[in-house]
């Protein structure tokens, strides 16, 4: 449910790049702004996104807390692990976005995260990462074995830690409840976007458009034409508020 004194600019951009197929679903509709990126190694990595995205776009439904974000997510799991593995290898997803809620009367920002694709937020021109990955390098950058402007470039940089369905019996999201403020631009993106664009350049795109779709748009043509290896989802969600 879209709170009534906050409008909304949405843009919605996707790509499959050098894939022979798309792996990644999203919802941005009602409220609820989601990427989910299937799993490239695993069975079905298109059908468990799509099953994620269709469990936790009924977060729509009302103003949704944290509680319920966890709630959701834990549905989400079970639903992919429930999925056919036919090979032996359990279908598995990443899921981020945002749920525009309100929280002690104050429109908020529900940010929720597994795996590693990621949501950003952009107020004052600024871009800043707001989810934290669930990889093995964020993991080796956080412990200080791998120095920070080498992850990119990391030969295990893709192998992700937790993530809804796979072999975990159980996943905890990581979420996040932020005030909106004026002017806030949210990303959520798949990881086909951050392999190929660094946090600098992602900021520059961003700034270069004012609407939301346009920068949408900009930002997977601007990671196709650097090489395009996965599939690229992005949704740019700008906020104004009403007096």
């Amino acid at each position: 449910m879209i709170d009534p004194r906050v409008r909304l600019d949405v843009g919605v951009a996707t790509a499959r790049g050098q894939r022979s197929r798309n792996e990644d679903s999203h919802w941005a509709a009602d409220g609820v702004y989601l990427v989910a990126d299937g799993m490239g190694g695993h069975e079905a990595g298109d059908v468990a996104s799509r099953t994620a995205i269709g469990v936790l776009r009924g977060l729509a439904d009302g103003a949704p807390g944290p509680d319920d974000v966890r709630r959701a997510v834990r549905e989400a799991h079970a639903a992919v692990r429930d999925l056919p593995a036919t090979t032996g290898r359990r279908p598995g997803t990443t899921a981020t976005g945002v749920v525009l809620t309100e929280h002690g009367d104050t429109p908020c920002w529900l940010v929720v995260n597994v795996g590693d694709s990621r949501t950003y937020r952009m107020a004052g021109g600024v871009l800043e990462q707001v989810t934290l990955d669930h990889s093995e390098v964020a993991e080796l950058v956080a412990s200080g074995v791998v120095p920070a402007d080498e992850a990119s470039r990391h030969p295990r940089r893709n192998v992700v830690t937790r993530v809804l369905g796979g072999g975990a019996t159980q996943v905890e999201p990581d979420v996040w409840l932020l005030p909106v403020s004026p002017g806030d631009r949210m990303l959520v993106c798949s990881d086909g976007l951050t392999d190929e664009l660094s946090d600098a350049r992602i900021q520059a795109e961003l700034r270069a458009q004012e609407s939301a779709q346009p920068a949408a748009d900009r930002l997977v043509a601007a990671a196709l034409a650097a090489g395009g290896h996965d599939n690229v989802t992005v949704l740019v969600v700008d906020a104004i508020l009403r007096r």
